[in-house]
């Protein structure tokens, strides 16, 4: 065996390694959030989270010797921010104060379907093939059957419950928007620079947005909170990131997209054992029904990775 082939074949079993940390990693941010916002708002943790972590990856860049994007570039780092951190994962967070961990998790999985939509409507082909509009049609009768039989508009608890699963659309179309910005525009860049930045511009975003919203005053910690905390921060953003950014490079774009499907299983299950959430058949049929859609709609197309 030649040593090209052998370097190769030693490439792509790490790359299978990070894609599997990824899957894994992301699947228990979801139980960690929930743990955080015992005692941290939902935009102090992404605050925190994002600005520390951030900061922590572009240091390490940097004592590396890799180039961060210089300050006339930032602009679009700074919108893109807005749109992945403030609207994709702050909605994660602000949704969790009201939804179950598994419940978030399969909601979240409808991200491809905003990504298809936006991306038909972003690029220079606008309109969507039929079998697109049948997988979307699919998708969206899996959420349907997922949250309907717990909405009965009469009462407190179902408003919040269907609050919580439009704030996580809107944070699927903020991220399917920024996804497709930012293959527009930061193609050519360092992955884990702009990640970096991107992280940065977020977290201070969310805690300006926390400050506004009252969130400081309600902040403190635990141990239990400042663990999960520290977790989100180094595992679920740094290293998962990172993680991400290899396995990308080196294996099929829509291979590494397929984490999106082992992420709620591994929320339901940790939800269910360690958080005593409440299991249904019906999230499994729901499930089922969305990921159908996914697929009919066709191969996943990768984005920016979702930091949960």
């Amino acid at each position: 065996m030649s040593p090209r082939r052998t370097a190769t074949g030693r490439t792509r079993q790490r790359a299978w390694i990070a894609w599997t940390a990824v899957a894994i990693i992301w699947g228990t941010t979801f139980m960690f959030i929930k743990i955080a916002l015992n005692t941290v708002p939902p935009f102090m943790i992404g605050g925190v989270r994002y600005l520390v972590g951030g900061v922590t990856l572009a240091t390490i860049l940097r004592a590396r010797g890799r180039r961060l994007p210089a300050p006339a570039e930032w602009l679009p780092y700074a919108i893109l921010g807005f749109l992945m951190f403030v609207l994709g994962n702050g909605g994660v967070a602000w949704s969790e104060q009201y939804l179950s961990t598994g419940l978030t998790a399969v909601v979240v999985g409808t991200n491809p379907f905003w990504m298809v939509s936006v991306n038909a409507v972003m690029s220079d082909d606008h309109h969507l093939r039929p079998r697109q509009w049948a997988g979307l049609a699919i998708g969206f009768s899996g959420i349907v059957m997922l949250v309907w039989p717990d909405i009965s508009f009469a009462g407190r608890g179902s408003r919040t419950l269907l609050a919580g699963v439009l704030a996580l659309q809107i944070g699927s179309i903020g991220w399917a928007i920024g996804s497709s910005y930012a293959r527009k525009r930061l193609a050519s860049t360092d992955i884990l620079g702009s990640a970096a930045l991107q992280m940065i511009f977020g977290g201070i975003l969310m805690l300006l947005i926390g400050g506004a919203l009252g969130e400081w005053g309600r902040v403190s910690f635990t141990a239990k909170t400042t663990l999960a905390l520290a977790y989100l921060t180094f595992v679920g953003a740094v290293v998962a990131f990172a993680a991400y950014s290899y396995a990308l490079q080196h294996l099929p774009i829509s291979i590494v997209s397929l984490y999106t499907f082992v992420n709620p299983v591994i929320a339901v299950g940790l939800g269910v054992w360690l958080m005593g959430e409440a299991f249904h058949a019906r999230m499994i049929v729901a499930a089922a029904v969305i990921f159908t859609g996914i697929l009919v709609v066709g191969p996943l197309q990768a984005a920016p990775a979702n930091i949960e």
